[in-house]
């Protein structure tokens, strides 16, 4: 038997809508088509080869992309919003951001993405860092219940006992 699977548009959406405000200080719901299978497979793996470097220890001022690859990358995150975002006049940092967040559902999910979205792209905020993570790991060690007591039952005083049984 094949499993009784619902049909994937049923509980999945294919897109992802953002609240912007524009310059004009509207607000506007923005939808961003989830692109085609092979557009998401370049921008997965654009993602996977910058992570690859970031854990290489490769400096983050050096550029992964030219302006032009950033630029294409936008565009295939994006689809058919990219020239909607463009010609309500945003300004490049809101632009960006709406952009990389896409980029973000794309590789990561919706959670991620919001993730994102709240931080504000810094990242920072997005994941824990080095002393977050050993924090929370050091207060988990910490609720470790210790050894329970060996009082009693240590070698040592087994043999001290027995000896001491062995003199009388």
């Amino acid at each position: 038997m094949a499993g009784d699977f619902k049909v994937l548009e049923e509980f999945q959406d294919d897109a992802l809508t953002l609240p912007v405000r524009l310059p004009s200080g509207e607000v506007r719901d923005f939808r961003i088509p989830s692109p085609p299978a092979e557009d998401g497979l370049k921008v997965q793996t654009l993602m996977e080869q910058t992570a690859r470097m970031a854990d290489s220890g490769t400096p983050m001022d050096s550029e992964v992309l030219d302006d032009a690859q950033e630029l294409d990358l936008y565009r295939t995150a994006l689809g058919d919003a990219y020239d909607d975002l463009l010609s309500v006049g945003l300004r490049w940092s809101r632009f960006r951001h709406v952009a990389m967040t896409a980029v973000m559902w794309i590789t990561a999910g919706l959670d991620a993405a919001e993730k994102y979205w709240e931080a504000d792209g810094d990242p920072s905020r997005v994941a824990p860092n080095r002393a977050a993570r050993r924090a929370a790991s050091s207060a988990a060690a910490s609720k470790t219940p210790s050894r329970g007591s060996t009082s009693g039952t240590s070698t040592r005083k087994a043999t001290a006992r027995a000896r001491k049984a062995a003199k009388t």
